[in-house]
């Protein structure tokens, strides 16, 4: 199916798209928050720039796009793979799918613990609050 705008738009459009401050992002901090958990946010000091950052506890959360982070749950219906220009899109998904899985290793590496919460998740209300709380109280990680 051919774009309906010009290259122009479509890169104007294209650059709005912001990877911080998401709805399901907003959503778990604002959750997180209402438990009574104090973090930080985006830890550039590590590796993948978790999302909320527990540094006392050493545990970090990461809120992660169906798509783009390519959920592999079956039941999810947000992680579809586009139907057109895919010799473009599956290497760049892949490569999404490569990098988390290493950025999970480095940290697990440098001693801390990782929860990663899913879109759809967050959408469903899936039991997120309860993850939470059982992942923060958890002492060994």
């Amino acid at each position: 199916m051919a774009d309906t705008v010009t290259a122009q738009r479509r890169s104007e459009i294209m650059s709005k798209i912001r990877a911080k401050g998401m709805k399901p992002e907003m959503a778990v901090r604002r959750m997180t928050h209402a438990m009574g958990y104090r973090y930080r946010l985006h830890g550039k000091d590590l590796p993948g720039k978790p999302d909320l950052v527990f540094p006392s506890r050493r545990k970090v959360i990461f809120v992660h796009g169906c798509f783009w982070h390519q959920h592999s749950d079956p039941a999810c219906r947000i992680a579809h793979l586009p139907k057109s220009n895919r010799h473009y899109w599956l290497p760049k998904l892949e490569r999404n799918v490569i990098r988390d899985a290493e950025q999970r290793a480095e940290l697990a590496r440098l001693g801390w613990d990782v929860l990663v919460i899913w879109e759809c998740d967050v959408v469903r209300d899936d039991g997120i609050a309860d993850r939470i709380r059982s992942f923060l109280e958890r002492a060994d990680g």
